[in-house]
């Protein structure tokens, strides 16, 4: 019986700047509360669930909310996607400032959970990395999908290095790489460990460094539009991927034991933090709030490449005219020498004719329309790895928007 407990405290952004409520043009950073979450251990190819807390979305602190709410403000719900949920904190917290009469409260529940959410009309828009399949459209008469920003999935590793790290002077301990196959590899279940020679290739300068160790590999256990992206891009990498690309697939490593699943994208961030020798695959803004490094890729051109703006800016280019009617595009394993392999889109949902309060629908649009178009939230967007989306595309997502309708007539004045 697996024994050992996870106790996983999360910090999504930094501390607070404190703000007037009588500057409403500014865009404060929230000051987030700690998060818990749940991780699974398989134990013999069974899911154990090893400790559940809150998965709730973080919190901004009571102490830097605007003053209280005018009367007649409008209250929004949504919920969805944790690969934009450290945006969505920030972006929901600054609009306060942008538009005191409005509320939003995003949930960070998964894009699985946000896209059954918005389908039964239990919330006013959802979040999703996942594309919406053709019955989630039936089921939903007038659903349409907006992407926001892009972002990368990057495998986030914890390794416990066969050298002494407290030694004087302190050894450099270069960067992971990893290519297309051998990450294919480690899910697979075919490489074991870490100084396999396959990783050993690919890293000559952590030679000595790589410990005869097992990997503990870490994945989503809840459907996520996160596992989409990575699953979509294992399956474009190699045709030894049989697990498909879905929010939700059959871990080849849970079969063999290795497997730990983790609720969220904090919930595999934890699961890495306190996993010695394992890699996990998370949305980088949560590999960068939480000081995890992550290994950098060699791309499908040849090219070794780190994820950040200049990468998935490469990655959106290389597929610019693959959009869909419903606005929807993948961009894993871009063909560019500069992109970054493990990429994509998140996206809004909103259902397009059937809201019937105006008022509110209103302010959601105008949320949205700031959200793509503001300086300030574009910066924010960048600083925590996201990329914002190109002019093209933005003027694609504000035409769709211009023709969401409330009782027949259009939203946006």
């Amino acid at each position: 019986m697996f024994q050992k407990f996870y106790r996983v405290f999360i910090v999504l952004t930094l501390a607070a700047v404190a703000l007037s409520a009588c500057a409403p043009a500014a865009t404060p950073t929230p000051q987030v509360q700690v998060q818990q979450v749940e991780v699974t251990r398989i134990v013999a190819g069974t899911p154990q669930v090893i400790e559940i807390t809150s998965t709730a979305a973080p919190t901004v602190a009571a102490t830097a909310a605007p003053t209280s709410m005018p009367e007649g403000s409008i209250h929004v719900n949504a919920a969805g996607a944790t690969f934009p949920l450290p945006l969505y904190t920030e972006w929901t917290y600054a609009y306060q400032y942008v538009d005191p009469s409005v509320a939003i409260n995003y949930q960070g529940i998964g894009s699985g959970g946000g896209k059954k959410a918005i389908i039964d009309g239990t919330v006013d828009f959802a979040g999703s990395d996942s594309l919406l399949a053709d019955a989630d459209y039936t089921a939903g008469k007038d659903l349409q999908m907006y992407p926001i920003v892009a972002s990368a999935v990057v495998p986030v590793y914890n390794i416990k290095w066969s050298v002494d790290l407290t030694a004087t002077p302190a050894p450099t301990i270069p960067p992971l790489v990893l290519d297309r196959t051998t990450l294919v590899g480690i899910y697979n279940g075919t490489i074991t460990s870490w100084n396999d020679p396959a990783i050993v290739a690919l890293n000559p300068g952590l030679k000595t460094f790589l410990p005869a160790a097992k990997i503990t590999v870490v994945h989503r256990s809840d459907g996520s539009g996160t596992t989409e992206i990575f699953t979509k891009a294992l399956t474009s990498f190699s045709p030894d991927w049989k697990a498909g690309g879905a929010q939700s697939v059959q871990w080849p490593v849970d079969k063999l034991g290795t497997g730990v699943g983790g609720k969220g994208n904090p919930g595999v961030a934890g699961a890495v933090l306190n996993s010695p020798n394992s890699i996990g695959y998370v949305e980088i803004a949560y590999a960068i709030s939480n000081n995890i490094p992550f290994a950098q890729m060699i791309n499908k051109s040849g090219k070794t490449v780190t994820a950040n703006a200049a990468s998935l800016a490469s990655a959106m280019a290389d597929f610019a005219n693959n959009f869909t009617p419903q606005l929807t595009n993948t961009i894993v394993d871009a063909p560019g020498a500069a992109s970054w392999p493990i990429a994509g889109y998140t996206y809004l949902i909103l259902h397009t004719t059937s809201m019937t309060d105006c008022v509110k629908a209103q302010k959601i649009l105008e949320y949205i329309k700031w959200s793509l178009t503001d300086p300030s939230a574009a910066k924010k967007a960048a600083d925590l790895g996201y990329a914002v989306l190109p002019s093209d595309v933005q003027k694609l997502v504000l035409a769709k928007l211009a023709a969401v309708t409330c009782n027949g007539n259009p939203v946006l004045k």
